[in-house]
């Protein structure tokens, strides 16, 4: 027998929650899947430390004391998880939506609303890393604690390698970063800011080999010809990652590079289902936190109407509770 709810939300991340709390103030039940085992999608996955700057009322806010917040207000809602289950197949009808989980259960909602993020994600494998991950190489960086003390090398130009460069200087022995090119894609005031650190840069330069007994102890550069060898008892390859919608993009819904296309009022091109947050694609869309939001609570006062063409898609502010 299948789960009932009013919307289900596909994907535990801060759009989702936000969407979950808002579903709740709109009087919905509201269930919840993710394929991760916790709440929170990329930010618990990768960068629970990282200090988030463009989420409004906040000038700064750690990745998991956000997530920490969103759920405790999408608890209001009292949603039902499905937590380390993925969202495999999906049929409707004039009634509802039906979405099938890999372990077999499913859930009948009268709407669906997805805030998949990027999908199922898996980071870009640094190649002269292979057979020392967990031994001094890793991915990302859920906490800085176990980097006091030691050499470490980075290893890309991305946001996530800045960031991560920024907060580990005060507490490693020493922080270099290696790119392969002389152009970065962080954002200009990141890297002004470790610029402004004793943090060394090596550009166009690239990892050739990591050496050591059982354990990272060193890393061997290739940089404009020459060989460097640096000390290193912890190598981050922070190289991005490559995203996968997985089945998602078997339902039927229209999809361009990846995202899903919706309207103004966040409907893809099913019915009853809906989409907000990074997943999304239209004219003029920008992927931050604070679009999301505003997404999620478009989509769900439309998908209110969806689930009930009695209600009203504006249903005042959350202010004038009583």
């Amino acid at each position: 027998m299948a789960h009932q709810t009013d919307l289900l939300v596909i994907g535990a991340g801060p759009t989702g929650l936000f969407a979950t709390y808002y579903a709740g103030f709109r009087g919905l039940r509201v269930a919840v899947v993710d394929s991760l085992p916790e709440l929170g999608g990329q930010i618990t996955a990768m960068y629970p430390e990282k200090q988030i700057l463009d989420v409004a009322g906040f000038p700064s806010v750690k990745g998991r004391d956000l997530v920490e917040g969103l759920v405790a207000q999408a608890a209001s809602a009292h949603p039902e998880y499905f937590l380390d289950r993925t969202a495999v197949a999906l049929t409707h009808d004039d009634q509802g939506v039906t979405v099938r989980l890999d372990d077999g259960a499913e859930v009948r909602a009268g709407a669906v609303l997805i805030t998949a993020g990027i999908g199922k994600f898996s980071p870009r494998p640094l190649p002269a890393g292979e057979g020392w991950l967990g031994r001094g190489l890793e991915f990302f960086v859920p906490s800085f604690a176990p980097y006091a003390g030691k050499d470490v090398v980075i290893v890309g130009g991305g946001d996530s390698a800045f960031d991560w460069a920024l907060h580990l200087e005060p507490i490693a022995r020493s922080v270099t970063l290696v790119h392969r090119r002389e152009a970065f894609r962080a954002h200009a005031r990141t890297v002004e800011q470790v610029r402004a650190t004793p943090v060394r840069i090596i550009t166009s330069a690239e990892v050739t080999e990591l050496r050591g007994n059982g354990v990272v102890e060193a890393v061997e550069l290739s940089a404009a010809g020459e060989s460097i060898t640096l000390p290193a008892q912890a190598v981050v390859a922070a190289l991005g990652f490559i995203a996968d919608l997985g089945p998602l993009q078997q339902w039927g819904i229209e999809v361009s590079k990846r995202h899903v296309c919706v309207d103004s009022a966040m409907r893809t091109s099913l019915p009853r289902v809906f989409a907000a947050g990074d997943v999304t694609e239209y004219a003029g869309k920008v992927r931050l936190i604070a679009v999301g939001f505003g997404e999620a609570a478009t989509a769900v006062n439309n998908a209110a109407v969806a689930i009930d063409p009695h209600a009203h898609v504006f249903p005042g502010h959350s202010s004038e509770g009583t």
